[in-house]
């Protein structure tokens, strides 16, 4: 067993497999003994002479991707990966050409803003499987030329301003309101109520009326909607996307064995680029003002030009997913947590019943400014990140630093959300739930750089502002309306969530009932 407690001989096997190719490997053995020892010879040398040698981790990532495949389709990357920051420090090699950072100074360095003689790092490779990807069409997130993101933003940001939000707070809670009424009535009815589906529900309905001008209606058919049932599988299958391009021939192996499977998540595929395509020209056919994302991308154009059908489609698919699961993470995670404390949960209702005089006078200005609630948003997505997953850049030719320490060019770097903002390295007790950290009157010696739930620099989140509007307006709409009582208190997220670039994550039971002060 290796110290993560991974078989050794599972992680050799698909190692040594990568390094040489199993047909090649035994078609050289057989035949050209000599040419066998001179193939291995030279992978060694490779190994021995590679740029990344000085850098510390477990020994099979140097030589394999397969360590961080297995780690990834098995759910648990970045639990490892935190792990191995605990052991090896700062910065850890978890693949040939892959680097993972841990510090607050990586995130400015991968992510921020660099002038001269730096350059920006572009997006990696992983970016590249899409919606809409296979006819060379990209989105706001999975543009990776730093130019045409630049382009794409500064037309997107429209879409996202001080003005649009103020359109947009009405769509949000019309939507809003139809959740607290439907998770009430089934508490009502004696139901206990899985928060973190009807969650998703709630912001893929809120996240497509703003995105695609029109609602889902996932909310009043309990999530029966092909695209959202796509958009879950889909966001399950990127581990396998990305062994696939880390290791090509296992393509083949994979349409060979899992026809099914792979026609099946074509056909998905498929369906949701179809459905986006058919909303956004029966839009543009149909010319309206509904302040929703759709308008806005087809303002401040130059005159008698407009964005092709396919690249507004992008753009909207993008916003669908980015906008709908992070947010609905985040507000599990403030469930999950203040329901277990109820010193908290106490507190919290209070602050906000004595807030607002009615439920009618919940508004996103307003909601803001309950402090107490900000400070709990902020720690639930500190001791949970929206978006673990790596955001990985490619380190430009000739090299840079990052964090001190010189990267040479044409390697894939990373800061780790997880393990940047759960190290006792930058937060004291780093495992508890203490919002109190946020609070502005806080004397702690926490780093509260080392969480960037919304990343930074020139591809930090467009619609973080609006994320903000949608969590403030929900989370105090339900503790103002509605008493609470988790069910599952076993639970544990860490323990039991998955992730792929997303999290996967356990149910989330509630007892619902009207408050009764």
């Amino acid at each position: 067993m290796t110290p993560l407690g991974v078989p050794v001989s599972d992680l050799a096997k698909v190692a040594v497999a990568s390094l040489v190719g199993t047909s090649s490997r035994e078609h050289l053995h057989r035949t050209h003994p000599p040419q066998t020892a001179f193939f291995i010879a030279r992978k060694i040398y490779a190994i021995l002479t590679h740029p990344l040698r000085k850098f510390p981790g477990p020994f099979l990532c140097g030589i394999s991707n397969a360590p961080y495949s297995y780690w990834f389709n098995g759910g648990r990357r970045d639990f490892i990966i935190k792990d191995l920051h605990e052991k090896y420090g700062p910065v850890v090699r978890i693949a040939p050409d892959e680097l993972s950072f841990a510090t607050p100074q990586s995130f400015r360095d991968i992510y921020g803003f660099r002038t001269a003689p730096h350059s920006t790092f572009p997006k990696s490779r992983f970016y590249d499987g899409s919606a809409f990807s296979s006819y060379g069409v990209h989105g706001i997130i999975t543009a990776r030329d730093p130019a045409e993101h630049a382009q794409m933003r500064r037309h997107l940001s429209h879409a996202f301003s001080e003005r649009a939000l103020r359109e947009q707070e009405g769509l949000v809670a019309e939507i809003v309101d139809e959740f607290v009424k439907i998770v009430g009535n089934m508490g009502a009815e004696g139901k206990v109520v899985d928060f973190e589906w009807w969650l998703r529900c709630c912001m893929f309905d809120v996240t497509g009326s703003l995105a695609f001008g029109r609602g889902f209606d996932a909310l009043k058919n309990g999530g029966q909607h092909p695209s959202l049932k796509f958009v879950v599988e889909a966001m399950k299958q990127l581990s396998l996307i990305d062994t696939m391009t880390r290791f090509p021939y296992l393509g083949k192996v994979f349409a060979l064995f899992f026809a099914r499977k792979l026609l099946k998540l074509l056909r998905g595929s498929a369906m949701h680029e179809e459905f986006a395509l058919s909303i956004v020209r029966e839009r543009i056919a149909n010319p309206t003002t509904r302040p929703d994302i759709l308008t806005r991308l087809q303002e401040n154009l130059p005159p008698n030009t407009r964005l092709p059908d396919i690249q507004l489609a992008t753009h909207v698919c993008e916003i669908l997913i980015a906008g709908s699961d992070t947010s609905n993470t985040t507000m599990g995670t403030v469930f999950n947590y203040v329901l277990r404390d109820p010193s908290l949960y106490s507190r919290l209702t209070t602050t906000i019943r004595s807030h607002f005089s009615s439920y009618d006078k919940i508004n996103a200005l307003e909601a803001a400014k309950v402090e107490m609630l900000r400070s709990i948003i902020q720690e639930s997505m500190r001791i949970l990140p929206p978006v673990p997953g790596a955001l990985n850049r490619l380190v430009p030719e000739g090299g840079d630093t990052v964090d001190g320490f010189f990267v040479p060019g044409g390697t894939y770097v990373t800061t780790q959300p997880l393990a940047t903002a759960l190290s006792p390295l930058y937060f004291d007790e780093p495992m508890k739930f203490k919002p109190e950290r946020w609070e502005r009157s806080s004397k702690g010696k926490d780093i509260l750089e080392a969480s960037q739930p919304f990343s930074l620099g020139p591809r930090g989140c467009l619609g973080q502002n609006l994320a903000w509007m949608e969590m403030n307006t929900i989370l105090c709409k339900v503790f103002w309306k509605l008493d609470l009582e988790l069910v599952n208190t076993d639970m544990d997220l860490h323990r039991d969530s998955k992730l792929d670039s997303l999290w996967d994550k356990p149910p989330l039971l509630i007892k619902v009932s009207e408050r009764r002060d």
